[in-house]
C-alpha cells in the first residue's frame, strides 16, 4: 500500500507537490486565521491573499522541479519560468490594485449620505499581495522544488 502512494507520488510528482504545497500553505493560513480570530472560517482555504502566497509557492515549485529534471535551458522550463513570472506580477501587481479598489469602493458606499447605493455584500479587499509575501511564497517554493 505504502509502496503504491510512493510510486503514485513519484510518478505525478508534478502535480502531487504543487498541489500539496497549495494545501498546506492555505491550511497554514486557515489556523493562523483561527489562532488570531479564534473562530472557523473554512473560506479562507479557498480564499486569495494572505502570508504567503500559495500561488506563488505552487508555480516556483513547478518550476523549480523542471529546472531540476529538464534542465534551466529546456524549453519546459522556459515556459515554467515565464509562467511563474506571470503569476507573481499578477498576485503582487494586478490582484494587489483590484483588493486596494475593492477597499476603496467599500468605504465610499458605507459612508453615509455620500451615495444612494445599497450593497448586499461587502467587496473582498484581500485578493492580492506584498511584494514579502510573493518572496516568502517564491523562497517556499524553491526550497520544496529543491528537496523533492
Amino acid at each position: 500500500m505504502l509502496k503504491g502512494i510512493i510510486d503514485f507520488i513519484v510518478e505525478y510528482k508534478y502535480i502531487v507537490v504543487p498541489f500539496c504545497v497549495w494545501f498546506f500553505i492555505q491550511l497554514f493560513k486557515l489556523i493562523t486565521e483561527i489562532i488570531k480570530t479564534k473562530k472557523f472560517n473554512f473560506k479562507k482555504i479557498m480564499q486569495a491573499g494572505g502570508m504567503p502566497s500559495s500561488h506563488t509557492a505552487v508555480v516556483v515549485s513547478l518550476t523549480t522541479m523542471v529546472g531540476k529534471s529538464e534542465g534551466i535551458t529546456s524549453p519546459i522550463f522556459g515556459v515554467a519560468l515565464i509562467f511563474a513570472f506571470i503569476v507573481m506580477y499578477d498576485a503582487a501587481g494586478v490582484r494587489r490594485a483590484a483588493g486596494k479598489q475593492a477597499e476603496l469602493l467599500n468605504k465610499i458606499v458605507n459612508t453615509p449620505g455620500l451615495t444612494g447605493v445599497e450593497v448586499s455584500e461587502k467587496l473582498v479587499e484581500v485578493l492580492g499581495h506584498t511584494p514579502v509575501q510573493v518572496f516568502v511564497g517564491a523562497l517556499i517554493g524553491i526550497i520544496v522544488g529543491l528537496i523533492v
